[in-house]
């Protein structure tokens, strides 16, 4: 059981998750000109509405397929909102921030945009805000949005996700275990791994790994499980690596236990088939789906969802028991 004060943490997640729900049915039934029906000549119930040009830029590393899935949801609903997404993306963040800058002189409507290194990012975004382009926020940024000016945040909250994890992590009975960062500096990877040691029962360390090389990722985790035998929990935090992990567990020799946050459908058929325990999913096609419908609403109206706090839209353990129930996700 948690403390009281993560009883309040996760009902504040059950409340982002609630007002998730509620933006989803304003897609369903938007206001006059903003969006669920839209189509691509800006027809909506018979009402057109005007292109919005949108960019979307993220932190995302090459390769990465879980920013496949962030792209599959902006770019669903840019299509049904009569919206030209423009995508970049980089994971340096001092060339992220140019990025922004780049989408500002081009004069874009709205701006979405990732904040794993606030601090690189802010000045650039504080320019696109002062401009008068909306600018929200998705994925990483949820401690800094509000200071950025940026309008408001999807994604889930980094921390509940690790506390999920510990917690998984105890059922099974775990005693020892190593959080995997793939990116040093990414305030939610370091802040998912203090939310498993916080739940967690046993002990638990971060391992840094290079999160672009899966050569030395696969060769660190290798080299840290045979000289600790007694780890026997491996979380890692993204899909590519926890695929990753999955033979160097085995070249080991170890029998720990594999779990990951963010899935992709290679995790979903290794939590089928029992070579992961679990994942922690932070539904990111909802994530990249909201925040640019969410463009669409602050044009037609000045709406904003979340009230000054985060929209989240995660974190929901995926395991054995509930497999099928998402399965449509991963196909």
């Amino acid at each position: 059981m948690l403390k009281s004060r993560k009883s309040r943490m996760a009902k504040f997640g059950l409340a982002g998750l609630a007002a998730t729900g509620a933006l989803l049915l304003a897609a369903c039934g938007s206001p006059a000109g903003a969006g669920g029906a839209a189509s691509g000549d800006g027809e909506s119930g018979g009402a057109k509405t005007e292109e919005l040009k949108v960019a979307l830029i993220t932190h995302a590393a090459p390769g990465d397929t879980f920013w496949d899935t962030i792209r599959a949801g902006a770019e669903n609903a840019a299509e049904l909102n009569n919206i030209n997404l423009l995508y970049t993306s980089d994971p340096d963040g001092a060339r992220q921030a140019q990025l922004v800058q780049q989408a500002v002189d081009q004069g874009v409507d709205g701006i979405v945009v990732t904040l794993a290194k606030a601090d690189a990012m802010s000045g650039e975004v504080k320019k696109a805000t002062e401009a008068g382009i909306p600018v929200f926020s998705i994925n990483a940024g949820e401690n800094d949005f509000k200071d950025m000016g940026v309008l408001a945040h999807f994604g889930q909250n980094e921390f509940i996700a690790g506390q999920a994890a510990g917690e998984q992590f105890n059922e099974a009975g775990k005693t020892k275990a190593i959080c995997v960062i793939q990116e040093q500096g990414h305030v939610g990877l370091e802040a998912r791994c203090e939310g498993l040691a916080d739940t967690f029962e046993g002990s638990s360390e971060v391992l840094y790994v290079q999160g672009t090389d899966m050569t030395n990722v696969a060769s660190t985790i290798t080299s840290k499980l045979q000289t600790n035998k007694d780890i026997d929990a491996v979380l890692t935090l993204g899909a590519p690596f926890a695929m990753t992990a999955v033979d160097a567990i085995t070249d080991a020799g170890s029998s720990a236990t594999l779990a990951t946050t963010d899935l992709n459908p290679d995790v979903y058929e290794a939590i089928k088939d029992g070579t992961m325990l679990f994942g922690i999913d932070q539904q990111p096609f909802m994530q990249g789906y909201q925040s640019v419908e969410a463009v669409r609403l602050f044009s037609e109206g000045g709406y904003v969802l979340g009230g000054g706090q985060a929209v989240l839209t995660g974190p929901a353990v995926v395991n054995a028991a509930n497999a099928e129930s998402v399965a449509a996700q991963f196909k």
